[in-house]
């Protein structure tokens, strides 16, 4: 019978928020026999409906179905026997659950009728149990308490609430009516605390999910209890300022019990030495908290009852909670950032010392003076610690170490993406568990003692216990940060690049959030370094000295910052703070114009123009292989100032083989500037045919030659070999050459015409002339 009970509970009364009190198996009397079974339910809201159901199995025989329904208040008399009023007649199964329906039936009657059906037929023993108390639900409704006299305040209450009814004596049938409808509501919703639930807010296990559950079924009932709305005059009868009073026990005895388990859990967990990296000195990785986040989630609801019904005890968990949680969390980041820093500078015990990897908070210790000469020992290969654009264009690409520069990065990023899942998960933990919306702006209100507290917004506090957990990581990571700037000023490319995807991944999932402030404060003092980094490499630039006695070539700080442009524009691609290297790049091309043309004019060695042109041929080369877009203007002003070195120092240099016959013509071109007219020219003394044939004969093609080759030797003794413009220099010369011949040629047929004059060599002798001599070289 228990089963079918329980299977017409689930599959009929439940859907139709009714709860099944009593049930018996019966059959129609004198006909064919067909079991089915009468139920008493009563409904789960207020005000309560008394029914009693016929329920049969349906034909299929594979589920009950309800047949009919009676109101209880409509049903007049009850006879356990034959009678001759034959409305419904029906045989029970067994004689024990007869008695017990009818028994069940008496109760409903006497509870919520006030006696109003006539029981026929019934023995005293059948109706009402003698011994032991029995329950109209088997346990979910109390037996009816014996009859007790009323006492002296109760009666005062009854007078008085007849006072308060003009129809109190003169219509006492409709005033006890009265007195019942309020009493049936009243007791319906000012249900008593089940023993269950009595027992498990005073003895529940807390620390098994069975014990758990019932302990939150039952703060709830309390809840419940206690929030239930009386009429006026209710909170003074004695009744119900008894149950108030135990209500308020329950709560406090339950409130302690939570609060001293929970402050138990949260301090072993801060004590909790089996979590720190220690033990695992060369694994990068953070210790999850997840379990230990799935355990206390099931007392989330407990939290949210606690929060509701004693805020001080709830507060004062949250402060344990953030106290010992940042203990831990202290320990385990603590020894995270130390295994990061040893493996950045290498795990020798000389560079540990050297770089001061000890110390409360993984600070440097080291005093500035010994950081500045500070050498890092990696890949058979010595590098100084702070690089710079002098430095990379001075060294091979061995040199730079790119493979170190690849391990810092991927070092940054694992610390980055260790503590990212890490502050991820306990700011969701806290608002779930100590019930704070993460997106709540509205400041919490709380009634207290007549007055209206009001307390920070949910956000606001989920940021501030955040804070306090996670306060050790902001200065962690600024340490590593200091750290990667020490060993090599350029890792602040790999920072800003690594910091900023990271600061725009934790905006995109909650601009507020801890994770996404303290990343943005850290990016500051990244971007600071960067910044820091670029004055330093101008400043480096602005102190070059050049030797006087060597030819200067291509300056270093030219090839640092086509290596440096090399590097960050592999860092950079599709990173989200691009502005910040165009911003850069603009900088320190202005600064390698400035200080390449400084150079250039304080040169004793090598030409200025050579200089230029070398130094700015080299810029237009890396400029236009890079294709930086940011720097279109000033690749094309490189290509301009090359050009123009190039074509001043071809003319300069031309001048000298040919110098009188050059001379010669420039005053030649001058009488012609000064009006005389070409054609006349050769009439004046110092410009005759005859000075002309004696210049042109100083210079046969051997002598041309000759001179030429002196030209080429001086040249090649001016351009450096990297740069490898010799070539062009020379072609251009011979361009150049060309021009001058067919220019002399030209005001020999217009100022003396008809002379025959001509010169010693002709321009098939001299491409002969260039051709060998570069040949020959």
């Amino acid at each position: 019978m228990t089963a079918i009970k329980h299977a017409l509970q689930r599959d009929i009364f439940t859907p139709n928020d009714e709860r099944l009190l009593g049930i018996v198996n019966v059959c129609k009397a004198g006909k064919k026999k067909k079991n089915c079974f009468l139920c008493a339910t009563v409904s789960t809201e207020r005000p309560v409906q008394v029914k009693v159901v016929k329920v049969k199995k349906s034909d299929k025989g594979d589920f009950y179905k309800r047949q009919q329904t009676w109101e209880l208040r409509d049903l007049m008399e009850v006879d356990a026997k034959d009678a001759s009023k034959k409305v419904y007649r029906w045989v029970a199964s067994s004689i024990a659950e007869k008695n017990s329906f009818i028994s069940c039936i008496w109760k409903l009657n006497q509870r919520y009728l006030r006696k109003k059906v006539e029981f026929v037929n019934v023995r005293k023993n059948e109706s009402v149990p003698s011994g032991e108390s029995q329950s109209v639900a088997g346990g979910d409704e109390d037996a009816l308490d014996d009859y007790q006299e009323l006492s002296a305040r109760e009666e005062q209450d009854i007078e008085s609430m007849m006072d308060m009814c003009e129809y109190a004596i003169s219509n006492a049938e409709a005033f006890a009516e009265k007195l019942s409808r309020e009493l049936q509501v009243l007791d319906g919703n000012y249900m008593d605390l089940s023993k269950g639930h009595i027992r498990a807010l005073q003895d529940g296990d807390l620390t098994s999910p069975k014990g758990i559950e019932a302990c939150i079924n039952a703060s709830e009932a309390l809840l419940q209890c206690m929030n239930v709305a009386l009429r006026p005059g209710h909170d003074k009868l004695m009744a119900v300022t008894q149950q108030q009073h135990l209500f308020a026990d329950l709560r406090d005895v339950f409130a302690r019990r939570l609060t001293n388990h929970l402050n138990n859990v949260f301090i072993h967990q801060g004590h909790d030495q089996s979590s720190t990296l220690s033990q695992h000195p060369a694994e990068l990785t953070l210790p999850k908290h997840l379990p230990l986040h799935r355990d206390l989630l099931r007392y989330a609801k407990l939290m949210e009852w606690l929060k509701n019904t004693q805020r001080e005890k709830y507060e004062g968990l949250s402060r344990t909670y953030v106290d010992y949680m940042s203990r831990l969390y202290e320990r385990e980041i603590k020894d995270f950032f130390e295994v990061a820093k040893i493996k950045m500078a290498g795990t020798t015990k000389e560079a540990k010392g050297k770089f001061g990897l000890h110390g409360s908070s993984g600070k440097l210790t080291g005093s500035t003076s010994s950081l500045n000469k500070l050498t890092v020992q990696g890949s058979n290969s010595r590098r100084s610690q702070s690089s710079s654009l002098l430095d990379m264009g001075n060294m091979s690409a061995s040199d730079l170490d790119v493979a170190d520069r690849t391990k810092f990065d991927k070092i940054f990023e694992q610390v980055l993406s260790e503590l990212e899942p890490l502050c991820l998960a306990e700011q969701d933990f806290i608002s779930k568990f100590f019930k704070l919306q993460q997106h709540s702006t509205v400041p919490e209100t709380e009634e207290l003692d007549g007055s209206t507290v009001s307390r920070l917004p949910s956000k606001d506090m989920v940021r501030l216990m955040m804070n306090k957990i996670f306060q050790s990581i902001e200065t962690e990571l600024n340490s590593l940060i200091a750290l990667g700037d020490k060993i090599d000023s350029f890792n602040s490319l790999y920072m800003l690049v690594k910091m900023s995807h990271h600061v725009w991944t934790a905006e995109n999932v909650d601009p507020a959030s801890y994770l996404s402030t303290t990343l943005g404060n850290v990016l500051v003092t990244v971007k600071r370094n960067f910044d820091k980094c670029i004055s330093g490499q101008i400043r480096q630039m602005e102190e070059v000295k050049i030797s006087k006695k060597s030819k200067v070539g291509i300056l270093p700080f030219v090839t640092g910052f086509e290596e440096f442009a090399e590097l960050a524009e592999t860092i950079f691609r599709n990173a989200e703070r691009r502005g910040d290297l165009d911003k850069a790049y603009v900088k320190l091309i202005r600064a390698v114009f400035m200080n390449v043309e400084k150079v250039a004019s304080e040169s004793q060695k090598t030409p200025r123009d050579v200089v230029m042109m070398e130094n700015f041929h080299h810029i237009f080369s890396t400029l236009s292989r890079l294709k930086i877009s940011c720097l279109d203007s000033e690749r094309r002003e490189a290509k301009h100032k090359y050009t123009d070195h190039l074509q001043s120092y071809v003319i300069n240099s031309l001048g000298q083989p040919l110098e009188k016959l050059n001379h010669f013509f420039e005053g030649v071109e001058a009488r012609v500037a000064q009006g005389v007219r070409e054609e006349e020219v050769s009439y004046h003394l110092a410009f005759n045919k005859q000075e002309l044939r004696k210049v042109i004969k100083e210079y046969p093609g051997k002598e041309v030659k000759k001179g030429l080759d002196n030209l080429y030797r001086k040249v090649d003794k001016h351009l450096c070999e990297e740069e490898s413009l010799l070539q062009v220099v020379w072609h251009s010369m011979q361009d150049e050459f060309i021009r001058q011949y067919k220019h002399f040629e030209g005001l020999i047929g217009r100022c003396y015409p008809g002379s025959g004059i001509t010169m010693e060599f002709t321009i098939q002798d001299m491409l002969e002339y260039f051709s060998s001599i570069a040949q020959s070289h």
